[in-house]
């Protein structure tokens, strides 16, 4: 009895237990949902074509915001059926709105929920980092763009990012640049660069 009190008594005992109780929480809900008729022809090529176009990996980033789509428009059919003095309508309606407009959804002369309805996935698919490097001029292609943003060119402001469907706000479009430790701009030579110059010194010294 001794022996078991002093082994629950010794600290490395009592930190693996506390290692163990610790729990984890993380969001592991799913972002996208499956369209309900998998093999309809029309709505294949129209994911397709939205693949190509604007440089997408997978059909999986078109169901991601076909679901966001899909929640903003339930939520402002949802308000439209209160009463237009409803308090309810009058601070959500406003805070998605307001949320429209800094993203580029919808400028000052749309801002009503009707409009909210109206809007496709074009228009989100327009907002998104890697669309707004390629119109930018800054990549020769849109696949070429999310290439530049995967390996770490492009930044927002001061902010490094490397997320091709990033949502870009209106006040930050006018400051997506290349990074300034980029090889492509300011910054010094790449990895292969350093390689071949490392090499041509080594190839001159042996000579």
């Amino acid at each position: 009895s001794k022996a078991t009190v002093s082994v629950l008594n010794c600290p490395t005992h009592s930190a693996d237990k506390e290692d163990k109780m610790v729990r984890k929480y993380r969001n592991c809900s799913k972002v996208y949902k499956n369209p309900r008729r998998p093999f309809e022809k029309e709505r294949l090529d129209k994911e397709l074509k939205l693949v190509g176009e604007y440089g997408l990996r997978c059909k999986r980033e078109v169901w991601r915001i076909a679901l966001t789509l899909a929640k903003m428009r339930k939520c402002a059919r949802t308000l439209l059926t209160l009463e237009q003095d409803s308090e309810r309508r009058v601070l959500e309606g406003g805070a998605l709105l307001r949320r429209c407009n800094r993203y580029g959804l919808l400028d000052q002369d749309h801002m009503k929920l009707d409009y909210v309805l109206g809007l496709t996935l074009q228009d989100f698919l327009e907002r998104r980092l890697q669309t707004l490097v390629y119109k930018h001029g800054l990549a020769k292609s849109i696949h070429h763009a999310r290439v530049m943003i995967r390996q770490r060119h492009i930044c927002v402001g001061k902010q490094m990012v490397t997320v091709p469907s990033f949502w870009v706000r209106t006040d930050s479009e006018k400051h997506i640049d290349l990074h300034p430790k980029s090889s492509l701009g300011l910054g010094g030579p790449g990895r292969v660069k350093r390689t071949r110059n490392k090499s041509g010194a080594a190839g001159g010294d042996d000579e």
